[in-house]
């Protein structure tokens, strides 16, 4: 995988990190319920690993799904899924609601898998993901070509593109969460924050198409 992947995989997991709806909020919610920096810090660990399980489980779906399929229709069902949830999340922007505050590690993590899987963020993950199998699959030979494309987005690619995308992801959400929590307040929210849910949403749409040209 090049360079350049790497740093879209990076930065892919910052414009998540970025949105309030993919957890952060939560950790201020719980920073100002305990009155503890630490309480924020300690609730991003289970929604960071949400996050990665969501991304994990899509990767490696894919591999699964490419011993079956050729890698052109893996593209190409993919493609269509971007697009279709982007056209989704614009149609219906609502988020998965949690019944209250008062929650343990595991449902944090339930949480934050649900939030990562319903904004799509595994799916935006895999064009990039998919090419680099691709490029990493030698043309000896359909049968070995399959296996090596498998292999590249289950195995090493697989791992490491989840964890930088999860390294984007954490190193953002983090430094949002406490900088609202210390200095801005959740006011921040009301007087300058835009709706970057609408903006996923067309990059789901756009990621899509782009997918299907390439």
């Amino acid at each position: 995988m090049t360079g350049t992947a790497w740093a879209a995989l990076f930065f892919l997991g910052a414009y998540h990190g970025i949105n309030p709806g993919m957890g952060w909020l939560f950790a201020v919610a719980r920073g100002m319920q305990q009155h503890a920096t630490k309480a924020v810090a300690r609730a991003l660990v289970p929604i960071t690993l949400g996050h990665a399980l969501s991304i994990g489980v899509v990767v490696a779906l894919a591999g699964l799904i490419q011993i079956v399929l050729p890698m052109g229709y893996v593209r190409v069902v993919v493609a269509f899924a971007l697009i279709s949830l982007g056209v989704f999340r614009i149609l219906r922007r609502k988020h998965f609601a949690w019944g209250g505050m008062q929650v343990g590690f595991r449902d944090l993590t339930i949480w934050s898998f649900l939030m990562a899987s319903a904004h799509g963020a595994g799916l935006m993950v895999l064009p990039i993901v998919l090419h680099a199998a691709s490029a990493n699959a030698t043309p000896a030979g359909h049968e070995h070509h399959m296996e090596m494309a498998a292999g590249g987005v289950t195995g090493w690619t697989g791992l490491c593109a989840t964890a930088i995308h999860t390294l984007g992801y954490l190193s953002v959400t983090g430094l949002v969460a406490v900088l609202v929590y210390r200095k801005f307040g959740l006011s921040l929210l009301r007087q300058g924050w835009f709706n970057l849910d609408l903006v996923w949403a067309a990059a789901l749409i756009v990621t899509g198409c782009l997918a299907l040209i390439a």
